[in-house]
């Protein structure tokens, strides 16, 4: 039987993940200021020609790599995270670390899910050379700005989306409206997404410096513990009025 002749997209989309993959491994094992075009080109068993016909320079093809690998981080979350949750909390082991286990109180399903979302992300940040790439190598290749930007269209995405429906599923968490202005509810909206805007940054920076240090060899279990007392802490009811700065 004949073989079929890939397309054109078919050709470009073999190429340019051939492409990724290579510049991955390589920039993983040598570095990417170690890692030239040609060895790329050759790892990918493709022309050099073809190599700047899909991407620009070799900073073009570290942002591919990126992306994938920032893909792949926020694909993880969201795979975890779909489950129903009261089968993932049963389902994660009744460790000393695991405060949901089977004989622990419910949990409120959205949090609980933040929780299981930190875990799948330092779980998918534990891919051989992911956390270099994403939290090392992007801010030095791309710019700060534009690997935070990277971080906030995946990873710091599902965590901001996590984080919101925890919060909003806490006493007093909604901005319903208590009858004052319409004036008032904007304020008050306003002030709901800058707290939430501020709360997912904070701890997006403590995953990435548990990402870091577990990448160092640092022992999971505390870590892993820290980041459930952490998001109960952040979750907890108000006992109060914010103070106004």
């Amino acid at each position: 039987m004949q073989e079929r002749r890939r397309t054109n997209a078919e050709r470009t989309h073999a190429t340019r993940a051939a492409l990724v993959a290579a510049a991955r491994d390589l920039f993983v094992r040598a570095g990417y200021a170690a890692t030239s075009t040609p060895q790329i080109a050759a790892a990918a068993h493709v022309t050099r020609g073809a190599l700047y016909h899909h991407y620009a320079d070799k900073q073009d093809l570290f942002r591919a790599v990126a992306e994938a690998e920032a893909e792949a981080v926020a694909r993880e979350i969201e795979e975890r995270t779909a489950a129903d949750p009261g089968t993932a909390a049963a389902e994660r082991p009744d460790t000393p670390d695991t405060p949901y286990g089977p004989d622990a109180p419910d949990a409120p399903d959205a949090r609980a899910m933040l929780v299981e979302g930190a875990r799948a992300y330092l779980d998918a940040m534990g891919e051989p050379g992911r956390t270099r790439l994403l939290l090392v190598d992007a801010p030095a290749v791309l710019g700060p700005a534009e690997a935070d930007a990277l971080d906030a269209r995946h990873a710091r995405r599902t965590l901001r989306e996590g984080l919101g429906a925890a919060l909003g599923a806490q006493p007093g968490g909604g901005s319903a409206s208590n009858g004052s202005g319409a004036g008032d509810d904007v304020a008050r909206d306003l002030a709901d997404e800058e707290r939430l805007d501020a709360l997912t940054l904070l701890l997006s920076a403590a995953f990435d410096r548990a990402a870091l240090a577990l990448d160092a060899g640092a022992p999971p279990g505390p870590l892993r513990a820290a980041v459930t007392e952490l998001v109960d802490r952040v979750c907890a009811p108000s006992p109060g009025p914010r103070p106004r700065s």
